[in-house]
């Protein structure tokens, strides 16, 4: 009898909170919700994966061979054999604007990364340790931040001379005093917390204290401005290359298509149209994933 009776109880719903407190969630939860939730940040994902599909299968995608020519077909207009036309070699656009693609996010997400990497580094350093070495360091960022980003590709690439790497390094250059800017101030607040200031008096390697410590607390700041500046980072590598200091020919890059297609655009607008199309895509999926992560982890958003 006492069992039968208990036998209901095991299979009860569990009682409310007298209190009716939330239950807990993670940052990274909360965060993760937040983006997921946010539509625009949802489709600049979706465009992302499909242009970096379109990359990555570019081979099998391109209808045709980006650098195989037809002169006796030049400036054909766009027909469903060449749904973009023909260029000014009798290249088919599509596949060359498939192939380029690329090239853009090559640019983007390496330059990104190596000069992230750099100038966050240069960041954390001088405003944990201060002093001389921040001010050397500092003073060496507002030097560079003091030219546009365009003027500083072109300085360097004067230089080293066209090339996918070096174009790379050039526009790495120009990104890095603006992520050593973003990682300065966050570092300087940082790194007089109760919890550092623990560490330190523990015998906490400085190291180990950037590393795991002030590092984790401004990666929220740096995935943001990563991800806006891979938009600046295509759209920059495709400056450069309209203007000739591009990747060499005949290497498809958006850039260079768009330069060579101004002179036909009466004859074969797609010429142009099409690789600008394609940048402008790309650049505004990578603005909305970096406009979704900063909501999603800026603490004033959230209701």
């Amino acid at each position: 009898m006492a069992q039968a009776q208990a036998r209901p109880a095991a299979h009860a719903t569990p009682t409310r909170d007298p209190f009716g407190a939330k239950p807990i969630v993670s940052e990274r939860r909360r965060a993760l919700r937040s983006f997921t939730r946010n539509r625009t940040a949802v489709v600049g994902v979706v465009l992302i994966l499909a242009i970096v599909l379109i990359a990555v299968f570019a081979p099998v995608v391109a209808p045709y061979d980006p650098l195989a020519q037809s002169v006796r077909d030049r400036l054909q207009p766009p027909s469903a054999a060449h749904p973009l036309g023909l260029d000014d070699k009798g290249r088919d656009i599509l596949s060359r604007v498939i192939y380029g693609a690329r090239i853009a996010l090559q640019v983007g997400i390496f330059s990104v990364v190596l000069g992230g990497a750099a100038g966050t580094a240069i960041g954390i350093v001088a405003g944990y340790v201060g002093g001389k070495v921040e001010s050397a360091l500092m003073r060496l960022t507002d030097v560079l931040l003091a030219f546009p980003d365009l003027i500083t590709g072109l300085l360097v690439l004067a230089v080293l001379g066209p090339g996918l790497w070096k174009m790379i390094v050039a526009i790495a250059l120009t990104i890095a005093p603006r992520f050593a800017r973003i990682a300065y101030g966050p570092t300087l607040t940082i790194a007089k917390k109760e919890y550092v200031e623990a560490a330190r008096s523990i015998g906490v390697r400085d190291g180990r204290i950037l590393t795991r410590h002030i590092l984790p607390n401004i990666a929220g700041d740096l995935l943001v401005f990563a991800s806006l500046w891979t938009a600046s980072a295509i759209r920059l590598e495709a400056s450069l290359s309209f203007i000739g200091l591009g990747v060499p020919l005949p290497t498809p890059t958006w850039g260079q298509m768009i330069r060579e297609g101004v002179v036909h655009l009466t004859v074969v607008p797609l010429y142009s149209l099409g690789p600008g199309i394609a940048l402008l895509i790309t650049v505004l999926a990578f603005n909305l994933v970096g406009d979704g992560f900063r909501d999603a982890l800026d603490p004033k958003s959230r209701t």
